[in-house]
Parts: structure tokens; sequence; C-alpha cells
């Protein structure tokens, strides 16, 4: 691994039982991406996972809780339709929804699985792995020395000191929540993050009543007041939500009737008045923590700043300083997003190859977050508060899609995008934004930052009527009236309908 390592290797020969040029350490996305990679270069590698072998995505994220999502949607399109003179009975089967969750889940998983099984058996080890003061990999019965660590461990649900206990099995998290067999009657959602907000609104759309808590007046982890207020507005026509609100204590209680205890949370609410919850079950969505802490990294010379994140992280490659050793996806807690921990998989494979030969190191990605509530939540780029505390000169062009035309037409017209350009460069810094379409909108915008697009070079480009994406025009043409540069000046009106 590092000097001391090779050393200690040298002196403890006889209780190695394998020495390999590269060892991956986790087999979620990023370790899978890692592991394939490198061992295009190298057939001296091992991969060392501890529990399932597919991915954080394929089986309690992004997939199954697109499928909730998708029969929540259309719960809810049958069910609010009477404005477009639609009218249905709906008629919700929770263990069907639940079903298809997981029959589609586990499909999903299983292209993952049998990628796996296409790997050798004797590179695929099964087992808890520990970095002792040797440098040397200790799991199960083996003593593993290797040249090159990988580490990409993960992460898992945060859940506040005490809970587990007291909540018992009232409890669940994102990593349990797709194994319930039917729709609970009722349900708090603690935490308004990506994972909190999708998950209310989708079990909110299917019929449970649900209670949103989050301990200041955010959601979706927005940045910009403004944008933060009118997601609060258009998701609060759906969600009862306990914003500012302090939780005191949560608990179970037993029924008179003697049924399955109910979960009970005293708070205050946001006046600072004492109020309490009752229903069937408490999802906690508090957030995930990297899983490191007890996998020894410390004994190779790794150090933690108070969030638990490695310092000296090099953000292309996943390299810890000058150390053999590379940290990628969520265990580092960088940008803790799968198209993020892909690249920095895909990267810390091809560095580790012998001599570099046919590497090619990704660059690392603007920052890019989507939240696939309704309205959507996305943010580009660099923050607001990122650009203020820089000091660049910027301006913001704004517009609301309450009565932009297609959004209107669609039924769909509450959100708001702010675009934060440079008025020196005339390029984009960043952007926020709810509303219809934001993943879209996201992605152009991305481009844009990546590929370094002035705003008139984006302006230039076509955008089709009647979409929703003239909605991005409008607020590039706000940008470029602010910038005041006289060979941008535009006087065209709004051709939005």
């Amino acid at each position: 691994m590092n000097q001391k390592s090779n050393n200690a290797s040298t002196n403890t020969s006889e209780k190695t039982t394998r020495k390999v040029s590269v060892a991956v350490i986790g087999a979620g996305t990023a370790g899978q991406n890692a592991f394939r990679q490198a061992q295009k270069t190298t057939e001296n590698i091992v991969i060392i996972n501890d529990g399932i072998w597919t991915t954080i995505c394929a089986t309690i994220g992004c997939m199954p809780s697109k499928l909730l999502i998708a029969a929540a949607a259309r719960a809810h399109e049958a069910k609010s339709s009477k404005e477009f003179g639609v009218h249905a009975d709906v008629q919700i089967d929770g263990k069907q929804v639940m079903s298809r969750v997981q029959a589609e889940r586990d499909r999903f998983a299983g292209f993952v699985k049998r990628q796996v099984e296409s790997w050798p058996e004797d590179k695929k080890i099964s087992g808890r792995a520990y970095i002792n003061k040797e440098g040397l990999i200790e799991v199960n019965d083996e003593l593993i020395a290797a040249d090159k660590i990988i580490v990409a461990t993960g992460s898992s649900p945060f859940v506040p000191e005490g809970w587990v206990d007291k909540l018992g099995k009232t409890l669940i998290t994102s990593d349990t929540v797709f194994e319930l067999t039917d729709l609970p009657a009722s349900m708090a959602v603690v935490g308004t993050g990506a994972i909190g907000l999708e998950l209310a609104q989708a079990f909110t759309r299917l019929g449970v009543d649900v209670t949103l808590f989050n301990r200041v007046n955010r959601v979706g982890g927005l940045r910009d007041e403004d944008i933060n207020q009118k997601a609060i507005e258009c998701l609060g026509h759906e969600l009862t939500m306990q914003l500012d609100s302090k939780i005191i204590d949560v608990g179970t209680q037993t029924n008179a009737d003697n049924e399955a205890p109910s979960a009970f949370i005293d708070y205050k609410d946001s006046a600072g008045q004492s109020q309490q919850w009752q229903g069937e079950c408490v999802l906690v969505a508090t957030g995930r923590r990297n899983n490191i802490n007890q996998l020894g990294i410390e004994n190779l010379g790794v150090e933690l700043d108070d969030k638990n994140r490695p310092k000296n992280l090099n953000i292309n490659t996943g390299q810890i300083g000058d150390l053999q050793l590379y940290i990628v996806g969520d265990a580092n807690a960088h940008l803790p997003l799968l198209h993020v921990a892909s690249d920095e998989g895909f990267s810390a494979g091809s560095e580790v190859c012998r001599d570099n030969v046919g590497a090619y190191i990704r660059p690392p990605a603007i920052p890019l977050g989507i939240v696939f509530c309704e309205p959507q939540i996305a943010n580009v780029g660099m923050s607001l508060p990122e650009i203020e505390r820089s000091e660049r000169t910027h301006v913001t062009g704004k517009v609301s899609f309450d009565n932009q035309g297609r959004s209107r037409i669609m039924g769909v017209n509450c959100g708001l995008l702010h675009i934060y350009a440079c008025k020196e460069t005339d390029k984009i810094l960043g952007a926020c934004m709810v509303g219809p379409d934001a993943e879209y909108v996201a992605h152009i915008l991305a481009v844009a930052v990546t590929n370094e697009l002035s705003v008139k070079e984006l302006l230039d480009t076509p955008f089709y009527h009647p979409t929703i994406l003239e909605g991005l025009r409008s607020a590039l043409r706000d940008v470029q009236k602010q910038m005041s540069i006289p060979h941008q000046a535009e006087k065209r009106e709004e051709d939005g309908f």
C-alpha cells in the first residue's frame, strides 16, 4: 500500500494468504465501476463486499423510489383530472402497488447480479474488510496485501440516537421502506431532503395520511430563499408539513384494543407550541452517512474532517494525497449522487492501471441535483450563497411558471426558475428551480455550464413552441437584459403563447 504497509507485509509474509495489485472494498456503483475498469489491465485484483452484491440505486434507491413515484403519479392524475372534465373513481390497491415496486426493483437488481456473477469467483470475497495497523486487509480468515486500495463502501441511513430502540418496528428508513407489503394508513416522514420529499409526496398521493417534519423552514436543500418559499407554496397544496419544528421525543404506545403499537412524535411547532403526532409508522429520512468509520483507514494515515469526509481528496480520482488509496462514491461524501459515484469509480479504476496505461480520468462533474417530487426541484452549478461568497458580479434571471403557456395548459403551472450569470463573462454560473420539467431544464443548463456557453450562445439555440422549456428562454432573456451589453440587446416580445 504505502512504504509502511509494504515493509509490514514482508515481515508477516507467512501470515499473508494473498498478495494483489488492486483491492476494491465495496461493490456498489462506484466499486463495481472501479473493478471493471481496473480488471482491464490487471488480473491480480480482488473485490471485497459486505452485504448484497447490488447497488443502492437498483435495490433501495433511485429505481424503487421512482417506481413508487410512478404509481403515485398515476393515482394523482386520475384523482385531479376534474378540472379537465375527466371524472374518475380511483381505488388504490396498496398490496399491488408494493408488489409491482418490488418485482420491478428485483428485475433491475437482477441485471446487476448477473454482471457480478460473470466475474471470476476467485476475485470476489464476501465479508467485512478491516485495514489493520500493518496496512493489510483482514477479511474472514485471510490477510490481503494490496499495492493499491479503492474504498467504495457506500453509505447508510442516519437515524438519531435512541430512535431505533424507542420506535422499534414502527421505524422505517430508505433502506427498508420498499419492503413494505402494503401501504400504511398513516406515516410521519422526518426530513425534507430529496428522499423525504419524494417519498412523502408519493405516499400522500397513494392515500396515506402523511405529515412531513423538518427542523428548519427549508425543503429540497434549497439555498435560494425565493425558490425555497415557492417550493413550500407549491408542495403545500398536497403535503401536510411541520417545518421549522423541533422534535422533543419519539416512541410507541399500545392501543386499548391490543392492536399493533402505534408511533408518536412529541414536537414543538413553528410557533413554539407543544404538539403530538400519532400514526402507524415513522420514516426517518434525515440523510445518509458514509460507511468508513470502522474500516481502519486511519491506519493508512487518512484524516477525516468534522463531517466524516476524508481530507486531501483528489475529486477527479478519489486519491488521498500521495497514498495508494482511493476513496470514491458515497464513501467520500463529496457529492453522494449516482452519476458522480459512477464517474469516480471509473476514474479510480483507470488511475490504478499498471503504468496508468489506457487510463482515462473523467473530469469532475459540476454539481447537479434533482428532486423528483412534483413540481420538481433542481440545482445546477454554483449555489447563490457560493456565488455571493465568491464576490463575483452576477445577475439573476427569473421566470415564473405560474402563467407560462404550456405549463398552464398541462395544469402544472406552479414554479420559479432563477439563473445566475457572471456579468463580466456572460457565462452561466448556476441555477435553482422548482417547477415542471425541471429535470430537463437542469440538464440543458448543466451542459451550458460544463461547456462554458455564453448566455447568447444558449439563446441562439432553438426553443420549440409551445413547450415548458420556453420558460428557460424567458429566464435567459431576463439575464441578457440585466447584462446591459449593447451587442446582445434584444427587443423581441415574449412569444410564449
